[in-house]
């Protein structure tokens, strides 16, 4: 199995969707070795608490919560990251991780530029590797984009957009 950090804001993405049938949640946690820093739970605890679309979905990946490996990290203060992805990064590359799941499109390029091996996915490209993967349909991976994309406010993201171009080839319509 694939060793991959999570980090909170993936995660919720996932658990935006984690009511439906195949669990995109479930399907990753079935096919990789997920490990979180104690810092991402922390931040999960807390979005849980929301009344919320957001809240929801994290409540989701809460109840899932043994089924996810959680280590403690030192964080690098001066890294210009929130303690989530600060300590997401640290540890994908502490333990070389093969994947890091991370959603945070706004400071994506710095989550990128200090991995050391370690290949940075999201959601969006997370549901079109299923697709292939044949865990997913195409049609079922544009349904999870689509209701991520408004739970998570995703409308003009260029992450999604290129998922969905994907996910039209993937289905063959060009």
């Amino acid at each position: 199995m694939v060793l991959i950090v999570a980090d909170t804001s993936a995660l919720v993405s996932l658990g935006t969707v984690a009511d439906s049938s195949p669990n995109p949640l479930d399907l990753l946690l079935d096919s990789h070795i997920v490990v979180v820093p104690e810092q991402v739970v922390g931040e999960l605890t807390e979005t849980a608490s929301y009344d919320d679309a957001s809240g929801e979905g994290t409540r989701a990946v809460l109840d899932r919560r043994s089924a996810f490996e959680v280590r403690s990290v030192e964080l690098d203060e001066t890294f210009p990251l929130d303690d989530g992805e600060n300590a997401a990064v640290t540890l994908a590359n502490e333990i070389d991780a093969v994947q890091l799941l991370c959603d945070e499109f706004n400071r994506l390029a710095l989550v990128y530029a200090s991995l050391v091996e370690t290949r940075l996915v999201t959601t969006p490209t997370l549901f079109t590797a299923m697709v292939r993967n044949d865990a997913l349909s195409p049609d079922t991976a544009k349904t999870f984009l689509a209701e991520v994309s408004d739970a998570r406010s995703w409308s003009s993201n260029s992450y999604v957009e290129r998922a969905k171009a994907t996910l039209r080839q993937q289905r063959g319509d060009g």
